[in-house]
């Protein structure tokens, strides 16, 4: 069967993320690094850090409203054009030498606040670009050239790029968020869904939005399965640098290499969600990467040396990107265009409430049991999630499933 194009806009629209991505990984260290040198207190290091996670938690379902009430084409070239404003001052002020921890505070709020949405308005608009059965190979390729442009390109070249001028990486994120505007402005215009939809106040669509996704069960139990899933996720990343070098045994100076496995792992998952969901449907994939991710993670666990350990979690990192992928078109292809930027923030918003709680987890039962401990607490994690899948999702009503063909 051949695959459908994605078409012009999808490649502009591509082209604008990766651009954005290379950006965020160019001045996502380098704000640290920046701050490094502002200040040697890791309270204000942190709260650096704080204030670029809290936007999403604040805003997140204030972003999915206007998502879906304003033209999402423009809100996104609007978004972008604002973020490099914002970029461009704070490299002038880095330049100038004029940066104090309010700028750094500042920024970083109102950075991850603009992000909330642009996230909840492209996530919305990709399937007015693409037809249906192309959504799952779309969204693959958006986190695949994500990946590269992060993994491979852009976290690399920010600490060298720090060193020659602390200013150039901030710069050139502004460039970066400058070019995506311009491509998102390139794409065709896109009729509103709900132009002519009665308007609710701010609070009641945010709660047509969360109804909404709580009234579809098959969506629902695919967001608290994420959200379940990220609790172990969030816990072996917080102690994965810990658990490479003292349980793995890789060297210092291979650590970066080790880590590359987890990109491989991503982009080579990214490539292949299409296929996954043209040949198995996308609830039965969802279904059975679960399970790989149960495997491999268990692996993972009981893994003491470097090779098998970045082979594990190559393919755990591989699951990931495809259930993301797959867990994005799933809920593209069925929620309303009108709801598309609310309930896409209110599955957003349920996976970001388990990721910290997995974080801290993580590091208590790491400072008194040590690593191991945590990697295997969280393959049995995936293991109740893998099991609660097979029995949850294939109780999905026929009706609900019919309406995606292949899901």
């Amino acid at each position: 069967m051949t695959s459908p194009p994605l078409g012009r806009n999808f490649r502009l629209l591509w082209s604008a993320a990766v651009s954005s991505r290379l950006g965020d990984t160019l001045r996502t260290p380098a704000l640290a690094l920046l701050a490094a040198t502002v200040t040697r207190d890791p309270r204000i290091i942190a709260a650096v850090t704080v204030a670029g996670q809290l936007p999403p938690l604040l805003f997140g379902l204030l972003g999915g409203v206007y998502a879906d009430r304003w033209d999402r084409r423009r809100t996104m070239a609007v978004v972008d054009g604002v973020r490099a404003t914002v970029v461009a001052a704070l490299a002038v002020a880095v330049a100038l030498d004029r940066v104090g921890v309010a700028v750094l505070l500042l920024a970083a709020f109102l950075l991850a606040a603009l992000g909330t949405l642009f996230d909840s308005a492209s996530f919305a608009l990709l399937p007015a670009l693409v037809p249906p059965d192309a959504l799952p190979r779309a969204n693959g390729r958006l986190q695949a050239g994500s990946a590269v442009a992060g993994g491979f390109l852009g976290a690399p070249a920010a600490g060298v790029l720090f060193a020659v001028a602390p200013a150039l990486p901030f710069a050139l994120d502004a460039v970066t968020f400058a070019a995506a505007a311009l491509l998102v402005l390139a794409l065709a215009p896109v009729p509103v869904a709900s132009a002519n939809v009665r308007r609710l106040s701010v609070w009641g669509e945010i709660v047509e939005g969360m109804r909404w996704l709580r009234g579809n069960r098959p969506l629902w139990r695919v967001t608290l399965l994420a959200a379940a899933s990220n609790l172990a996720i969030s816990g072996i990343m917080a102690v994965l640098v810990l658990y490479a070098l003292d349980v793995l045994r890789v060297p210092p100076a291979g650590y970066g290499l080790f880590a590359a496995a987890a990109i491989v792992g991503g982009v080579a998952g990214a490539l292949g969600a299409g296929r996954l969901a043209a040949r198995f449907g996308t609830l039965l994939a969802l279904r059975a990467v679960l399970a790989a991710q149960t495997v491999a993670l268990t692996g993972f666990a009981l893994a003491r040396h470097p090779v098998p350990g970045g082979l594990a979690l190559a393919v755990f990192a591989a699951g990931t990107v495809v259930w993301n992928s797959l867990c994005a078109s799933y809920g593209q292809r069925h929620v309303p265009a009108g709801l598309l930027g609310r309930v896409g923030a209110a599955q957003r918003m349920v996976g970001l409430l388990t990721a910290p709680v997995g974080a801290v987890l993580a590091g208590l039962a790491a400072a008194a049991y040590g690593t191991v401990p945590v990697a295997g607490a969280a393959a049995a994690t995936f293991a109740l999630v893998t099991v609660a899948a097979w029995r949850t999702l294939r109780s999905a009503t026929p009706g609900v499933l019919s309406r995606s063909g292949a899901a």
